[in-house]
């Protein structure tokens, strides 16, 4: 649907001052080049300037009437196809602003041809008029304004030419072109063409191709023709001319009588391929080393029927105005000098065609589709697209359409466009007309910049009727002189340059217009300020925006239209309430002055919509550096007392609510808790009562709740207990609270908040070191009671490895650096051993090995007996956890058993008893009795017992323990080994009485078994 709006695109006009009668016209970088009526060989220039004027710059004759021209941005040069006797040429004419410099030499050229010679230092001030010769007729013409190469439509086939930089020496360039490529298209004949970026669009009468170029390396030596298509479709036609019948010729006599009309068809992206249009590539460059070679994409394919009527079929239903409109990256730069091809960076492509009643503009770029229909109100006589507007002519007006092209291309630009932080108007908004200006008989229009160049042309009667009289007393002989006067004085025509109005302009018209909707039709005002936004965003899109002189006041106008645009969804009931949070973040207000905006002074109560709440919620919920005044705060208190009670408690943890009177809103939570209680609003309560300093009102609060149910409420709420500010978290006021009078109730929640996983490992613990005012490299008792609480829950192998070696390293420093910890512990040793199997039973050798140690090790007891538990456990892993350890190593008996448990982890038992036998020898035997066991037994004959032969040995009787040792060792030795293995294991130099039990007792046990 087009919506109907009464705004003024069209500012001034001016006449353009041509000698000649116009036929053609087409607009370059800066200028205007008109060609005359058939007869008139030759071209106007005009100068075109911002503000309208026209300035003739000369002219220069063709070799015939001119029947298509077009200008190339790239390269600045000018392609006609023109006719004289009969025959049908192609050229370019290159340099042509030497002419108007004064210079009138002229050299004319074939395409290829050695320049060398023909060029010199004296001779390039020069136009160069290039022949480009074709086996067939040249029917129309496109400049690709990316590249600047050439293509040419012929029936059954398109030709491209490459546009090429010939340097002849150091001061001169020259422009030629290459025919590099020929598109063979079986029965079509093209009407018109349009070339972009590799992108080719076809029209016929009522057919539509787009194609893309794309390249593919190839080796030199093929250059032989490659076909890229499908073969072609049976046609329905052909079905019914099989079967027998009268002949051929009296048959297409019958067939004449009728118009045979195929089905309206629509093909999309990778279905197009199956159009009854095959193309075949051949080409036609010089082979190079590395030669490059295309193949053909099928983009869309739509074939129309002639419109119907009930008088019959409209013989004039044919396409017509097809064009490639490309959108670059924004703040792409446009390149300055004439010779070098632009170095702009594609965004979008956009192709648009249209039927007399009817256009379509296409978007094929990443996505093949149709972006909008336009319907005209009379028959269009031709139309031309712009980043911002559709221009359509009919017989009699003129008339400007808004496009969506910004809106495809934003999101090309940034698929995540449609977010909570940014936001776009839809691609499917309706088009609006925003103007249909009168004129008198309107032919032919292009665009330049901010301008349209419009050709009218009154046919004899229409300046008859101007000028007849009024007055019904004149006789019909002197109105028959008066009208032939008038008909052979007036020419008929004028060709205008039409100043449309800057985008600011245009802009602001919108947003005042759009008042008139405000309360009375709310789409409508939204429609307006949608398009007014989509202006603004063009211009930003436009290449030559970060240069253009109204750059701060185009950004200024689309940070205001996505205000305005905020300030509907917020204050309307429309279904896409949500948008009001991403156009108000980009209008870059705060929420201070977005409340000022909608919310009206005094105690009056409002009515607040969905997309206001919305807006609110999640600015207040995602931790802003504002803080609102007391008033603005207390009033948002008032607007979620209304609007959305059950937010309340959430809304009040917001660090931009920090100023809320605490009285107020413990009224307000007391009020919702009637009707809907829940733990988060308890806690809400308690927070503001210790705002209040009320310890009575905040204790009641605490108290009526269990620890259990008040940890899932801090769940629920993590804001009750850190905040963000600037990325760096801070404890709450109530987190400090907790952290003097229920610690265990502050590291449960936060062991909730991590297991929820809404709080880090690392959060954490900045969090804690905050908390207890802890340096960055100190660790804060109640951080490790909340490792250690966490270890017992956490189900995460990863995490927990983490929390061990974390741990470990925390429990190895106090114990090395002497240092107790600040706050007693949550847990002792026997509590993380009955609640985590994390933690394992102290095995009784390292009981034995501590009951031996030093006094001084008892002041450090807990973080030692903690330490071992770990190291007794089976779930840290002792390879990674040994760099942590290291500093224990030599600190007396823990660092033996340290050594031991570590060695025995890591099956090293040989090295364990070694250690054992050099610093503690009692417990070496303990030690055996529990480790070896199972495949390790061999230990006790094979290292222990020499092992205590050798110590005796060495020490003679002066060792009790030793020799303690060695009996305790012979005993399991004689039990386990046969008699002549326990033999074999005899010192040579021992005393036989000593070893004489152990004997006895092998022989018994051998007798018994």
């Amino acid at each position: 649907m087009v919506q109907l709006y009464n705004l003024h695109p069209f500012g001034s006009q001016r006449v353009v001052p041509c000698r000649q009668e116009p036929a053609l016209f087409c607009c370059g970088r800066d200028v205007l080049f008109v060609a005359g009526t058939a007869g008139s060989c030759r071209v106007e220039v005009f100068a075109l300037r911002d503000q309208g004027g026209c300035e003739a710059l000369g002219s220069f004759a063709t070799l015939g009437a001119v029947l298509r021209m077009a200008h190339s941005p790239a390269g600045d040069y000018l392609v006609t196809i023109e006719e004289k006797s009969k025959a049908t040429f192609l050229r370019a004419y290159v340099n042509w602003r030497c002419m108007s410099a004064g210079s009138s030499r002229v050299c004319v050229r074939m395409v290829g041809h050695k320049m060398e010679e023909s060029y010199s230092e004296t001779l390039k001030e020069q136009m160069s008029i290039v022949e480009m010769p074709l086996s067939d007729p040249p029917l129309c013409v496109s400049c690709c304004p990316v590249t600047g190469d050439l293509l040419v439509g012929c029936a059954n086939k398109l030709v491209v030419f490459c546009l090429k930089y010939l340097v002849i020496n150091q001061n001169l360039t020259v422009l030629d072109f290459e025919r590099s490529l020929i598109l063979h298209i079986d029965n079509v004949v093209p009407a018109e063409v349009a070339f972009c970026a590799k992108h080719i669009a076809i029209t016929t009468e009522l057919d539509v191709l787009i194609l893309k170029l794309e390249l593919v390396q190839q080796s030199a030596g093929r250059t032989e023709q490659c076909a890229h298509g499908v073969s072609t479709l049976e046609q329905p036609v052909d079905g019914g001319v099989k079967d027998e019948g009268p002949s051929t010729d009296s048959l297409q006599l019958e067939l004449d009588e009728f118009i045979i009309c195929q089905k309206p068809v629509e093909l999309l992206g990778e279905e197009s391929q199956h159009c009854e249009i095959p193309i075949t590539l051949e080409s036609t460059a010089l082979p190079m080393e590395e030669t490059k070679h295309f193949q053909v994409h099928y983009l869309l394919f739509r074939r129309f029927t002639p419109d119907q009527s009930p008088f019959g079929f409209c013989e004039e239903t044919t396409l017509h105005s097809v064009q490639l409109l490309p959108v670059y990256q924004t703040g792409s730069s446009v390149t300055a000098h004439e010779e070098t091809e632009s170095k702009r960076e594609l965004l979008s492509l956009f192709c648009f065609f249209s039927l007399p009643h009817v256009g379509y503009l296409y978007s094929i770029g990443k996505l093949v589709e149709l972006i909008s229909t336009y319907q005209y109100s009379e028959k269009s006589e031709q139309a031309v697209l712009t980043p911002q507007f559709l221009h359509v002519i009919t017989s009699e007006k003129l008339q400007c359409f808004t496009v969506r092209c910004s809106a495809a291309a934003a999101r090309d630009e940034d698929p995540y466009i449609d977010t909570t932080v940014k936001a776009c108007p839809p691609v499917t908004l309706d088009v609006c007309t925003l103007r249909m200006q009168l004129f008198i008989g309107p032919r032919a229009i292009c665009h330049f910049r901010n301008h349209i160049i419009l050709l009218t042309k009154a046919d004899t009667e229409d300046i008859t009727e101007r000028r007849k009289p009024t007055r019904r007393m004149i006789s019909k002989k002197a109105d028959s002189i008066k009208s032939r006067a008038n008909s052979e004085s007036e020419p008929g025509w004028n060709l205008y340059i039409i100043n449309t109005v800057s985008t600011l302009q245009l802009y602001r018209e919108m947003v005042d217009y759009s008042r008139t909707y405000e309360n009375v039709k709310t789409e409508s005002c939204i429609h307006l300020l949608s398009e007014a936004h989509l202006l603004v965003r063009a211009a930003i899109m436009d290449p030559g925006f970060p240069k253009s002189d109204e750059k701060e006041e185009i950004l200024r106008a689309f940070r205001e239209s996505c205000a305005f645009l905020g300030d509907c969804y917020s204050k309307f009931d429309t279904r896409d309430y949500h948008l009001a949070l991403p156009y108000y973040r980009m209008s870059g207000l705060s929420m201070t002055e977005v409340l000022k905006r909608l919310v009206s002074e005094g105690d009056e109560i409002q009515t607040y919509e969905k997309g206001f709440i919305f807006y609110l919620t999640h600015s207040l919920n995602e931790e802003l550096n504002e803080e609102l005044s007391k008033e603005s705060a207390n009033k948002v208190l008032q607007i979620f007392y209304l609007a959305d009670p059950e937010q309340l408690p959430h809304i009040l943890c917001s660090p931009c609510m920090k100023n809320a009177c605490p009285l107020t809103a413990v009224g307000y939570l007391q009020k919702v808790e009637k009707m809907m209680p829940s733990v988060v609003l308890t806690l809400s309560k308690a927070s503001m009562a210790l705002r209040m300093g009320d310890l009575v009102l905040y204790g009641r609060e605490m108290d009526s709740c269990k620890e259990a149910t008040l940890t899932c409420g801090f769940t629920g709420q993590p804001k009750l207990l850190r905040q963000h500010k600037e990325g760096v978290v801070t404890p709450t006021e109530f987190a400090v609270h907790l952290k003097e009078t229920q610690p265990g109730l502050l590291v449960a929640a936060t062991v909730a908040l991590h297991e929820n996983s809404k709080m880090e490992l690392e959060e954490a613990e900045t969090f804690f070191k905050m908390l207890c005012s802890n340096s960055e490299n100190s660790i804060p008792q109640l951080l490790v009671d909340f490792w250690e609480a966490l270890l017992v829950v956490c189900s995460q192998e990863e995490v927990v490895q983490e929390l061990l070696l974390r741990i470990t390293s925390q429990y190895v420093w106090r114990i090395s650096k002497k240092q107790l910890p600040e706050t007693k512990p949550l847990k002792t040793t026997e509590d993380l051993i009955n609640s985590c199997n994390h933690f394992g039973l102290i095995f009784p050798w390292v009981t034995s090995i501590m009951s031996v140690g030093s006094p001084s090790d008892k002041d450090y007891h807990e973080d030692i007996s903690k330490l071992q538990s770990l190291l007794c456990g089976q779930s840290i892993d002792v390879a990674s956890a040994l760099p942590v350890l290291e500093p224990l190593t030599e600190a007396g008996h823990v660092g033996l058993t340290i050594c031991v448990l570590c060695s025995s982890q890591l099956g090293k038992y040989e090295e364990a008893i070694d250690q054992l036998l050099r610093r503690c020898p009692e417990a070496a035997v303990v030690y055996a009795q529990h480790e070896l066991k199972g495949d390790s037994r061999a230990v006790w004959w094979n290292k222990l017992l020499p092992e205590l032969c050798k110590r005796i040995r060495l020490t003679g009787k002066d060792c009790p323990v030793l020799v303690s040792s060695l009996k305790e060792t012979l005993s399991v030795v004689a039990t386990e080994l046969e008699l002549r293995d326990f033999l074999s294991l005899l010192p040579e130099d021992g005393t036989a009485a000593f070893f004489l039990p152990h004997l006895l007792h092998c022989s018994q046990r051998k007798l018994l078994t």
